[in-house]
Formats: C-alpha cells, structure tokens, sequence
C-alpha cells in the first residue's frame, strides 16, 4: 500500500509545520478529506487561539477552525507520529535584501529530531533554487540519522496560496509538485490530488519548481513596477494612470497591472531570492533588481506627494494632522508583514509628521510590535488635513464623499484639505470637483 493510501485511509498522520496563511487552510483542506492532520507551530499563543476556535489569519474563519478536525499542538513530540510532512513557514529577507533562511533551517531541524523510516518531506515555503537539497536536506539527514533516498524522501511544491482573495482559492489553483525521484514525486502528487480540484502540475525535479516560484511573482513585480514608473512620469504630465490603464485593457493582449504599493511576503520578497542567487553565480540582475527598486520606493513617491499637496493646498506640513487609511500589505487581509505603507510612514516621519493610522484588519498588538504604530479606529478620526488612502479595503472603498468629509478639519480659512488616493478607489471626477484637493497615483 502506498503513502497516498494510508494517508487517505487514515493509517498514517499527515503534519503541516507553519500555521499561518499558508499553512492553516492546507491542513483545513485535508482534514476536510478525511485525513489525519497534525498542525504544528511553536507559536504557543497561536495554537491556543486555533484551540479556541479563532483564526487570526481570517483565511479560513472562526466557524471552520472550530468545525476542523486538525489537532493542533506546539509540541513538537507529536510529530513523531506523522509519516508526510508539508512545511509552510516563512522565508523573509534581512534589512540589506538578503535571504533569511532560518526558518526553513529551523523546521528542517525540528522535523528531523522527529523524522521515522519511509517518511516523505515537501517544502513549501519560497527559497531559491537548490536550498531544498543543498540546505535543508543535509539537516534532516543530520538530525535523523537517515539518508536521504533511502530511508526519506523529500520534494518541493511552491504556496500559491493569494492572502484574502475569496476567489482563487487553495484547492482550485493549479498546485505544482516536484519529488526527488520518480516514486518520491507520484507519492506527492497522488496526497496533493486529495484536496486540489484544479489538479496538480509534475515537474522534473525540485530546482525546477524552486525557480518556478521565483521566477512567478518576479514576473509580476516587474509589470507592476513599470506601471509604477509609468505612475511616476504622468504624474509629471499630470495625467491620470489609471484612465490611461483603462483604455490599455480595452485590447484584448493588455496584462491590467496598476500602480501601487508592493510589499507582503511573496511579491516584495521572491524576487530578491532569486536576483542573490543569481549573483552568487556571477550574474548581476538587469530587470528584475531594478524593478524591485522602483517598487520599493513608492512609499517615499507617495508620502513626497502628500507633501507637495498639502503645501499646494496652503497647509504647513509640519504641523497638519495626517491620516493613513490602511496598513496591511493588501486589501482585505490582516497580514501586515513587509507592508509598504510603513514606507509612507517613514517618509511623513522625516518631515517631522507624526501620521494617525486606522486599518479594520490590521491587528493592534503586531502593528505596535512590528512598526511602533498605534492602529485606531475610523470612527474616532476628526480633523484632518491629509487622508492618505492607502489599502483598497472593502469598508475604506465604500465610504461615501459625506463620511470622508467627516473626517476632515472644518475649514474656515482658505486652506484646503488633501486626500491621497493611492489605489485609486473613488471616482475621479466626484473627487476632483469637490472642495478637496485630490490626487491619486
């Protein structure tokens, strides 16, 4: 009988080590199924949320945390048990760009202080190409005291998971998968083809989905990036991007990219992953570096915009109360890890501004831990000079023109009050007739 069957038959223990926006729904997926599933994370505080029936990552909700079968623990003992290892924690960058691979060491270790015989391990948090078998392989061989190949099996299938997107979802997104050999890779494809409806995609060995990975959300940075840098000269010809993106998408080969802010845990990060490898090999990166350049300097785009606004609008910068309106990396998502609107913060902190933030998702501990921000609510913000509408969330795009003048200074000098709208949520002509100074990326 194979791995797949036993695992579908519920004879052996599927465990998924990582338990946030990745890691979560596939345990909840399999479960679902009918599988056995351990979900370890040595986030204590994590687990005990998850015990109690509480999704801090909103990717699968409160009723189906509470409704899963998944057996949470913090304990790493307990993955002894488990013959199928799927590991989903992250793969962040340092401060100078540099791949941070001590997550994935760590959870190679973790399992391999707990891997048994036959036992198989699939990555799949973003690394460059070669790190599941010149890296993490070597420490479950180190750690288990078993050789690789013969006694354990590893492989890599790439997250494709999208943060808060209700549609593209875990089990109808196309899920590639790599073995390092033939029985390793139909072994993963079959446990993968339990719970991915859209199917799943073989490829011939692990480096290639390694650099498939990579090489995705690099391709995505870059056309979003030149529609960043296109944002930046109309601004110059004042004309608008998003008019000129609409009428792009009239043809019928238009990509639909727009300007924005890009940061997160996939897009602001991958592409450093591969261009540091890349160098490694003697090759020093053309686009994909510089397209990461221009996105990394929105924020401070951004924020000098605010100031040329409000200077514009007769305001003192330095003495105008400024309100963000979003903090997460992304619409409709709590994750607020590698977010770029801390890049506006910054920015408004160096001229000496001090700006009020209000996100509905974001949570209130983390911002205050990651960033020092203090997160308030919509509804205690008054007087303004500046908003600076920087998330497309559901509840900041539907705010009416009457609730967003609420929130603004009553004027009675000659002043004007600025709002920046940097996804471009509210309608141009609304918005430029009325008595604010807008402007929009």
């Amino acid at each position: 009988m194979s791995l797949a069957e036993k695992i579908c038959g519920g004879k052996d223990i599927l465990a998924v080590v990582g338990l946030g926006y990745v890691g979560m729904p596939i345990a909840v997926e399999f479960a679902k199924k009918g599988v056995k599933v351990l979900g370890y994370d040595l986030n204590e505080n994590k687990i005990e949320l998850y015990k109690a029936g509480i999704d801090p990552t909103k990717e699968v909700g409160n009723k189906g945390i509470r409704e899963t079968t998944v057996e949470f623990t913090s304990d790493e003992k307990n993955l002894k048990k488990a013959k199928f290892f799927i590991v989903a924690v992250p793969t962040p960058v340092s401060n100078d760009h540099v791949p941070d691979l001590s997550p994935v060491i760590e959870a190679s270790k973790l399992i391999g202080r707990n891997l048994s015989r036959d036992a198989i391990v699939v990555y799949e948090s973003t690394v460059y190409p070669g790190v599941t078998e010149d890296v993490c392989m070597p420490i479950l061989e180190k750690e288990s005291g078993l050789k690789c190949g013969k006694e354990f099996k590893v492989g890599y299938s790439p997250e494709r998971i999208n943060p808060g997107d209700k549609e593209h979802r875990l089990e109808n997104i196309c899920k590639i998968v790599s073995g390092m050999d033939e029985e390793a890779l139909k072994e993963i494809k079959d446990i993968y083809d339990i719970i991915i409806e859209a199917g799943t995609y073989p490829v011939s060995n692990i480096k290639t989905a390694e650099a498939i990975k990579v090489a995705e959300n690099s391709q995505r940075d870059i056309n979003i990036a030149f529609m960043n840098e296109l944002a930046m000269v109309f601004d110059k010809m004042q004309i608008d991007t998003n008019e000129v993106v609409d009428g792009m998408n009239t043809k019928w080969n238009a990509l639909g990219f727009r300007p924005g802010l890009v940061g997160g845990h996939c897009i602001g990060v991958d592409p450093y992953y591969f261009t540091y490898e890349a160098e490694k090999l003697g090759y020093h990166s053309q686009i994909i570096l510089n397209g990461r350049i221009v996105n990394d300097g929105m924020g401070k785009f951004v924020a000098d915009a605010a100031i040329k606004m409000m200077i514009e609008a007769g305001q003192a910068p330095k003495k105008s109360k400024v309100l963000i309106l979003g903090l997460t990396f992304k619409e409709n998502c709590p994750d607020i890890r590698n977010s770029k609107v801390y890049d506006i913060i910054k920015r408004l902190l160096e001229y000496g501004i001090q700006p009020a933030v209000a996100d509905s998702w974001a949570d209130k501990q983390e911002a205050e831990k990651e960033y020092h921000v203090e997160v308030v609510s919509l509804q205690d913000i008054v007087d303004a000079d500046c908003i600076i509408a920087a998330v497309a969330h559901d509840d900041i795009k539907k705010l009416s023109m009457e609730k967003i003048l609420e929130m603004y200074k009553k004027r009675e000098d000659d002043k004007k009050n600025v709002l920046i709208d940097v996804k471009g949520m509210f309608d141009l002509k609304t918005f430029s007739a009325s008595e604010l100074l807008y402007w929009r990326l």
